[in-house]
């Protein structure tokens, strides 16, 4: 019997250990979708794999992980792109029914089947570019059967394509109609469907969006609660439109991870460095909404606070699918370095999703789950944008 499934050489490794971790003409081996070893190629056993493949000289990375996205929704908002064009605001067009609960009228409506059809041809877009994990979060539903229902349709992506899915509950993302003028009211309903979604096995985490137009930092703190009470880590949209110290509050409850943060100051930086909380920046939203003011990344990067990178893919203000232009955008738009850039799409990123000790870097024991990438070094990843130089993926050890 074979000591390895899999044998890859040819090869350079960018391992995402200690900086890119680069070993060159190295080789990797796998046994039961798991990295057995991984070494120089002149080292590797040739006759102790069952299957050997010649890397054609690619750089091999960890799979991307793409963790933070909303990928999974009915419906279209190009009606909002171009009014914010003729001069409308976000919370303007959120404050007259649009927005958010556009998509939830729309996601409401589809069934699982009509949601699952609209939402592949987006994860499929993120996979041709090397992405084996993403997070997907519900928010679009905001009643339990809907919420379920996104999170059910989640969960067969995962079944259904060669992807890893974590998925978040987000049903503190917008005030449905039914609650109008009960926001309280409706946050208890929020901490209620969470033991539901906890014993169905459709959440991974619990998020909440902390802001004017959503939900306060006492609110936020009640729906974190619940979810403690499940067993159930908690992530957070903070910071992005305002500072309602979320980030914080996050930190205090032990959270996983930040987000967006363009309104993050000095307190909520100390508090995520002290807990070890991830910052996840999405340049996409940033971009699609024209902001001005970026996220602190020069404190952040000096707090010692971990910066991941992801799409935010959403139809209302990033409609991207695209990580690899995420990676350029971090670095064009807010100055991060093409390491910090990789690294917020794999190291950091698998942190962020609390699966650091599986993946996120090329490590004996962790999943065989990698990228073959046709360039000349890593730093090319976030270098050029409109273009795809993915040759390939393994995921759980196995080339699809």
């Amino acid at each position: 019997m074979a000591l390895w499934d899999l044998l890859v050489t040819n090869v350079h490794l960018a391992t995402m250990v200690d900086g890119y971790g680069e070993l060159r003409d190295g080789a990797i081996a796998v046994k039961d979708g798991r990295i057995a070893w991984l070494g120089a190629a002149a080292d590797a056993d040739r006759a102790q794999a069952a299957d050997v493949r010649d890397g054609a000289g690619c750089w091999l990375t960890p799979g991307l992980i793409d963790c933070h996205s909303h990928i999974v929704h009915a419906g279209n908002r190009s009606d909002e792109f171009e009014a914010r064009l003729n001069g409308a605001t976000y919370e303007d067009i959120a404050r007259a029914g649009g927005g958010i609960m556009s998509t939830v009228r729309a996601t409401r409506q589809a069934s699982d089947d009509e949601l699952l059809a609209q939402s592949l041809p987006r994860v499929r877009s993120l996979l041709a570019e090397g992405v084996t994990t993403l997070e997907i979060k519900s928010g679009y539903g905001l009643s339990l059967e809907s919420e379920a229902k996104m999170l059910r349709v989640a969960r067969r992506i995962g079944k259904e394509l060669p992807v890893n899915v974590a998925t978040t509950f987000l049903g503190a993302h917008a005030l449905p109609p039914e609650f109008a003028g009960r926001a309280d009211d409706y946050v208890a309903e929020v901490c209620n469907m969470i033991a539901p979604l906890a014993e169905q096995g459709l959440a991974d985490a619990v998020d909440a969006f902390c802001e004017r137009i959503g939900f306060s930092r006492e609110q936020t703190e009640k729906v974190f609660q619940a979810a403690a009470r499940h067993g159930l880590p908690v992530k957070l949209h903070a910071e992005q439109l305002s500072d309602q110290q979320g980030a914080q509050l996050v930190a205090q409850c032990g959270g996983l991870s930040a987000d967006h943060l363009e309104h993050l100051t000095q307190e909520g930086i100390d508090a995520m460095a002290k807990a070890g909380t991830v910052a996840v920046l999405l340049p996409g939203a940033y971009y699609f909404l024209r902001d001005t003011t970026p996220p602190p990344v020069a404190a952040l990067r000096a707090a010692g606070v971990p910066m991941a990178v992801a799409t935010d893919n959403n139809p209302g203000t990033s409609p991207m699918a695209s990580l690899l232009l995420a990676l350029n955008m971090v670095c064009t738009l807010w100055r991060l370095t093409p390491l910090e850039a990789l690294a917020g799409a794999t190291v950091h990123a698998a942190r962020a999703l609390g699966r650091q000790d599986d993946i996120g870097t090329l490590e004996v024991g962790k999943r065989a789950d990698f990228a073959l990438w046709n360039i000349a070094r890593p730093a090319d990843l976030s270098y050029a944008f409109g273009f795809n130089p993915c040759r390939g993926v393994i995921f759980g050890g196995r080339f699809v």
